[in-house]
């Protein structure tokens, strides 16, 4: 096969075979193919998309792409949680370990920052020592031990989705719904869960803005796990302002801390009750609840007696990690600098565009340009205000942590322009839209 002549099929939108993707798919694998050609076959799909049929092979190509985790012996129902990225969002940090201490196993296989968004790997990595690049065998020793793991991407387990996700970064390709799903469920797949749950994000602040896209991806999402037999939920959630107080690396994983150890806070309900659902039906499709409410109510209980954070600490300390920062997490922020950022006129806080909140996060130094970029694991931004909220001329909106202070003037000047406050009532929309099973996925898709 030829690489230009398949670059050329796809882009004037004609269907590759399942032989013709898996071609690409392990060039990827491999790195035989040039970057610049795989590039061209990822703009080629942005723009053309895949048909269920080509999704599928990618799918299943990117899967049996390197080894495939076994979990078979485990002797307990394995679950995972994915959400598609937004900023502020910790939910890994609280729902893994809450459904771990709930009876089930929990190997959740992580990726770094992406565009505007943070990425879990760098937000543990924050912890000192705390180690996420392990072998499986590793991997599966400490899900024995704790229940549950996050690590990152093994070099040998989807290793075509190690290349093409640092492409799609690069190249423009990150919002295609075809390959975010093809992404995201070859990992999945390729960790034998029994059962997935799938927190797709739509507004401003996700990768998929229009509602009715997210709609799309978490209809094909479900309906691949489905077909690999993976009991798989997606809830279509809102991302119009960062989830919770913090947006950055290690000032998330103090807050998922605080929220384990049951502390609330009005700014944090968002994030503490979409944690609660996404574990209810964890526990549910793990078999520990009769429904997805009385697993949420399971969840809380977890919270509350310590369990959820007694093996979060339990998984921290068998990956290597400091445990003198999770047990005094307000010790350990150190940025380099800080600066307040202010209302300039009275009103409510009416909107955010939230991407360029996350540019502001990403541009503090949590985030990265290139795929060698180094983070700073005490960037970010701790909010004191969020939409709905009624300001003062002069009162902090947030706070800005840096390394120095010329990193500070470029993201004000982003959340200048991307937080709007006026007379205007804010009009707050369910965080939870919708609920995506596979009884009525194909009934969205038909009729989308």
């Amino acid at each position: 096969m030829h690489v230009v002549d398949l670059i050329r099929k796809k882009r004037d939108g004609l269907e590759l075979t399942a032989d013709e993707i898996e071609f690409l798919v392990l060039g990827a694998a491999d790195e035989s193919l040039p970057l610049e050609q795989l590039s061209a076959w990822l703009m080629a799909v942005w723009l053309r998309g895949l048909s269920l049929e080509e999704l599928k092979a990618m799918t299943q190509a990117m899967r049996f792409s390197g080894d495939v985790f076994s979990t078979s012996t485990l002797g307990k129902r394995v679950v995972d949680k994915h959400s598609t990225g937004g900023v502020g969002d910790k939910t890994s940090f609280l729902v893994a370990p809450i459904a771990a201490a709930a009876g089930l196993a929990v190997p959740m296989i992580s990726g770094r920052a992406l565009g505007h968004t943070g990425g879990t790997l760098d937000k543990i990595e924050s912890i000192p020592s705390y180690q996420t690049q392990l072998s499986l065998a590793e991997f599966r020793s400490i899900i024995d031990r704790t229940g549950v793991s996050i690590i990152g991407q093994t070099r040998n387990l989807v290793p075509a989705d190690r290349v093409l996700y640092a492409l799609r970064d690069r190249t423009a390709t990150v919002e295609s719904p075809d390959l975010i799903c093809a992404s995201i469920m070859s990992k999945k797949l390729a960790a034998g869960l029994n059962a997935l749950v799938l927190d797709v994000k739509t507004g401003s602040g996700a990768f998929i803005q229009r509602e009715e896209a997210g709609l799309h991806l978490a209809c094909l999402m479900v309906q691949t796990g489905e077909a690999a037999g993976t009991r798989t939920v997606a809830l279509l959630s809102g991302m119009e302002e960062p989830l919770g107080r913090a947006a950055g690396n290690w000032i998330e994983v103090a807050e998922a801390i605080e929220l384990l150890h049951g502390k609330r806070n009005p700014l944090t309900e968002d994030l503490r009750e979409l944690s609660l659902t996404l574990a209810g039906w964890m526990i549910y499709l793990g078999n520990k609840a009769k429904s997805a409410e009385g697993g949420r109510i399971l969840a809380e209980q977890l919270v509350k007696s310590g369990a959820a954070f007694d093996v979060f600490r339990a998984m921290v300390k068998a990956h290597g990690g400091d445990l003198e920062c999770i047990d005094n997490p307000s010790t350990f922020h150190r940025p380099g600098a800080s600066r307040k950022f202010v209302a300039s006129r009275a009103g409510v806080i009416s909107g955010m565009d939230c991407a360029q909140v996350g540019w502001a996060v990403q541009r503090l130094g949590a985030g990265r340009e290139r795929e060698s970029d180094s983070v700073d694991p005490h960037a970010g931004l701790f909010f004191h205000a969020k939409c709905g909220s009624p300001m003062h001329a002069g009162q902090a909106i947030c706070t800005m942590f840096a390394a120095s202070e010329d990193k500070l003037d470029e993201p004000e000047r982003l959340l200048r322009a991307a937080i709007r406050i006026d007379e205007a009532e804010h009009k707050a929309q369910p965080l939870v839209r919708r609920i995506i099973t596979i009884e009525n996925a194909a009934q969205f898709l038909k009729h989308g």
